[in-house]
């Protein structure tokens, strides 16, 4: 299969971790007979410094005409860039905004995955972390809170701040099928987290999710409000599978699942459209202050890329030969600095690309 994926290494740790996947998807290609062509774009502080702007209209067309793609992180140190001198509609993350908005991606993908090498690192109990968990939070992107109208004045003399949130039923509906669509991919669970006892917004949201079930009827699914959910994240994680839910619930929920899995090094994330169209990247920063070193964790992007196969190629086989190489190199014993522990074997960023593309 012929795939192209255009690659936007962005900034600080970016080019290094990127640069891991990609000899990862080479494997991938030269092990199972595929052929990944490659379109390098700019995004982010390095588009600024090249381009003036932290995202062209070029970059956004031929990242349209690729089948995927696959990015690092970008901006850099905001107390002494100079890219943060600029107006905000200019800085590096301004461009991570319009590149969503330019490709429709609604619905965005966070797993949190608790490796049982790692478990030390879980702030839960012992016996929690034990237990392990493997969860995907499905977070709606451009919808709610966060996109509602909004305003500031002043009523009968007293300063008064609006936000509005709204969802129409098209917005839930394709959020939903997406989330169940994922679950048949994983263990066919889906918790739909809202305040229905409080909010219309919810009650339409359970509404939706309720008819959008009984396409699936492998799926199991419940409805959790909000606050039980965050709860039970910390009480009992290892009972979720696919966490389905709204923008500001799913901001929330997200870090607080990527939190409890004790590295954000380790994490992946996605935003897809309505098409098999993704974007795929690390959870975590550009990290500035230790860039060009080869010192960075590029598991995340790896693990990133397996996604990428997975949900946009529907390589479900070589996904797994990715995932099943990045379990083995732990169990191994290789670590990278920011997940080291005494009696393991310390490798760079370079040294981790490596030795997964060994065992896959």
């Amino acid at each position: 299969m012929n795939k192209k994926i255009a690659v936007i290494k962005g900034d600080g740790i970016g080019p290094e971790v990127v640069s891991e996947a990609m000899k990862v998807l080479d494997k991938v290609a030269d092990k199972f007979g595929h052929s990944f062509e490659y379109d390098q774009l700019l995004m982010g502080g390095c588009s600024i410094d090249a381009n003036g702007v932290p995202l062209t209209d070029e970059t956004i067309e031929r990242a349209k005409a690729a089948d995927a793609v696959l990015m690092g992180s970008i901006g850099g140190n905001t107390a002494t860039s100079p890219w943060y001198k600029l107006p905000a509609d200019k800085r590096p993350e301004a461009g991570l905004l319009k590149l969503r908005k330019s490709l429709n991606l609604f619905a965005n993908l966070r797993p949190a995955l608790l490796y049982g090498e790692l478990k030390d690192a879980c702030p839960l109990k012992a016996e929690i972390a034990e237990r392990g968990f493997d969860m995907m939070i499905m977070r709606e992107l451009t919808g709610g809170l966060y996109f509602g109208t909004r305003k500031t004045e002043e009523v009968n003399g007293v300063i008064t701040a609006t936000d509005t949130l709204t969802y129409n039923e098209n917005e839930i509906r394709r959020i939903a099928v997406r989330a169940f669509d994922i679950a048949m991919k994983r263990r066919k669970k889906v918790t739909s987290v809202d305040k229905a006892n409080v909010l219309d917004s919810s009650r339409l949201w359970r509404k939706i999710v309720e008819e959008v079930a009984k396409d699936y009827p492998e799926v199991s699914y419940e409805h959790m409000l909000v606050d039980n959910c965050a709860m039970q994240l910390v009480k009992d994680p290892a009972q979720f599978d696919v966490v389905l839910t709204e923008n500001m619930f799913g901001d929330i929920l997200s870090d607080e699942a990527s939190m409890i899995t004790g590295s954000i090094g380790m994490l992946a994330s996605a935003s897809l459209n309505d098409t098999k169209f993704g974007l795929y990247e690390p959870s975590g920063g550009s990290a500035p202050d230790i860039a060009g070193q080869n010192k960075a964790n590029p598991i995340a992007t790896i693990l990133s890329a397996a996604m990428l196969l997975r949900y946009s190629f529907d390589m479900d086989k070589e996904a797994d030969a990715v995932e099943a190489a990045v379990a083995k190199v732990l169990k191994d014993g290789y670590r990278t600095g920011d997940i080291m522990s005494e009696g393991m074997k310390l490798v760079s960023c370079s040294g981790m690309g490596d030795v997964i593309t060994e065992n896959i």
